[in-house]
């Protein structure tokens, strides 16, 4: 076992080096392109046209020339507002705004008119339309992620925008939240954040750390836009055969901005359920109703801008999930049949707190026109305790059986792209480590289980499951291609323990 880390580690130094050293590289899934023809007055094709993509927040330029067919190609193009230029000898100058979203490959074709005596910008009235992706997706703006109301600020809430994707309704009681697409299961989906995935490879929920946890994924305010694809995914993503979830996070611009927030949310402010309201209206109970005690605080800053104004930037975000809801012990069968030794742990009230710290930063460096860096990383710190008293588990679960649980994320990534004339490379190298860790509250009580009553005593086990993942990415052009003819390769090896 040993021996096989050990080559695994060597083999992945190997190939990281290649990822950042060797040429075309990286799979797209977290960027977008333009791409279209330039021609003269008469339609004719105008090789060496020069086409420039100005990042409007950013002020970062890309470069592209036309080949001898007209043909330009701008990829791997951050999202966002681009201010495109078209220059020829000869010709007037062209301007376009265009704004480019995560996933998306969009169609500009620029006619320039003839100026032989005088140069000047006129504004190009085509329209940029997507038209080279056979995907069926749908993209979740920046503008709707802030403003769509969400009560759990999980940005998985705004996926079923899709058609046929559905997300686990945030619950006082909920014991989990997943997406799912079409008639398949959570296990069927899989998420991709700036390209990594978050897919689960051990346990239930599709997304890692999404099984059985009342927290979310990702800190939604770190998230700039994302695309939910439904049908016909490209080559590049993987462990999916329902629905896809590509994002993007947020960087910093040539303005500094933040961010803060907090909400609230008590008992008084949530309706209760058909089931409670039944139980609320039975007068055959033993024992009144109560409506569960119930708590959540929701808090976060972001904060993003210039280090080094049209050069290096940084974006960081936090957000913190606090919640204390209440597990009431409900012994089942008749009080006549409890055995006095158990009978007062029937009603037991205990509070059944959850705390949850979502931590994310970016650093972007322009090295040049034709080289960006990119470095980011990730936490996820979760404790919960629960597993008594219907908090994810039976009602006359006694607090004796309750558990600890942790459930821990930390991933981070580097990535280095080249932008090229018409293409270009994208080298990635990115690690994740993933931890699901429900322990016992009384390890060394005894578990007792009284039929049709209840059960008492201490949790029987305790689980310690990891996830690793180190993986390159590696994808380029072909030479010469109009449209598209990329060659990629990835490499991802995974242990678990």
């Amino acid at each position: 076992m040993k021996l096989g880390f050990v080559l695994n580690r060597n083999c992945a130094l190997l190939l990281v080096a290649a990822a950042l050293l060797g040429g075309p590289v990286a799979a797209q899934t977290s960027t977008g392109s333009i791409r279209g023809m330039v021609t003269d007055s008469a339609g004719a094709p105008l090789p060496g046209a020069e086409v420039i993509a100005l990042n409007s927040a950013t002020g970062v330029q890309r470069n592209a020339t036309t080949n001898d067919r007209g043909f330009y190609s701008l990829s791997g193009l951050a999202p966002s507002s681009y201010q495109i230029s078209v220059r020829h000898i000869g010709s007037a100058p062209a301007a376009r705004s265009v704004q480019v979203q995560v996933g998306q490959t969009l169609t500009l074709d620029v006619r320039l008119a003839s100026a032989a005596l005088q140069l000047q910008e006129v504004v190009v009235q085509a329209p940029a339309v997507e038209t080279q992706t056979s995907e069926v997706a749908t993209n979740v703006t920046e503008q709707q992620i802030e403003a769509l109301p969400s009560s759990s600020r999980n940005f998985l809430d705004l996926a079923p925008l899709a058609p046929s994707v559905r997300v686990t309704p945030d619950r006082i009681n909920g014991t989990g939240k997943t997406f799912s697409s079409g008639a398949s299961p959570a296990e069927n989906v899989n998420v991709f954040i700036d390209g990594q995935s978050y897919k689960n490879d051990i346990i239930a929920g599709g997304v890692i750390g999404q099984d059985a946890s009342r927290g979310n994924p990702f800190p939604r305010n770190a998230v700039q836009e994302f695309r939910i694809i439904t049908n016909n995914f490209k080559a590049e993503y993987q462990k999916a055969s329902s629905a896809i979830i590509t994002a993007v996070t947020r960087s910093g611009s040539n303005q500094w901005n933040g961010s803060l927030f907090t909400g609230y949310q008590n008992k008084g402010l949530v309706a209760l359920d058909s089931l409670q309201r039944k139980d609320r209206d039975d007068t055959t109970r033993t024992t009144p109703f109560q409506e569960p005690e119930y708590s959540r605080v929701l808090a976060g800053a972001s904060l993003g801008g210039p280090l080094i104004r049209n050069r290096l930037f940084f974006f960081g975000s936090y957000e913190g999930n606090f919640q204390n809801r209440q597990g009431v012990t409900r012994l089942s069968g008749t009080p006549a049949d409890w055995p006095p030794a158990i009978a007062g742990f029937n009603g037991q009230a205990t509070t059944a707190p959850f705390r949850s710290h979502l931590g994310f930063a970016k650093f972007s460096y322009n090295l040049s026109e034709n080289h960006l860096l990119e470095l980011n990383g990730n936490l996820r710190v979760e404790k919960d305790r629960r597993s008594f008293g219907g908090s994810f588990a039976p009602a006359d679960w006694a607090y004796e059986s309750a558990e600890r649980f942790s459930n821990n994320v930390v991933d981070g990534g580097l990535k280095h792209t080249f932008f090229g004339s018409n293409w270009t490379n994208e080298a990635r190298v990115s690690y994740q480590w993933y931890q699901f860790n429900p322990e016992p509250l009384n390890p060394l009580l005894v578990g007792q289980e009284y039929q049709g009553i209840g059960r008492f005593g201490g949790r029987d086990t305790r689980q310690d499951l990891t996830q690793n993942r180190l993986s390159s990415a590696m994808t380029g052009p072909t030479p010469d291609s109009r449209w598209e003819g990329r060659t990629s390769s990835s490499w991802a090896p995974m242990w678990t323990s």
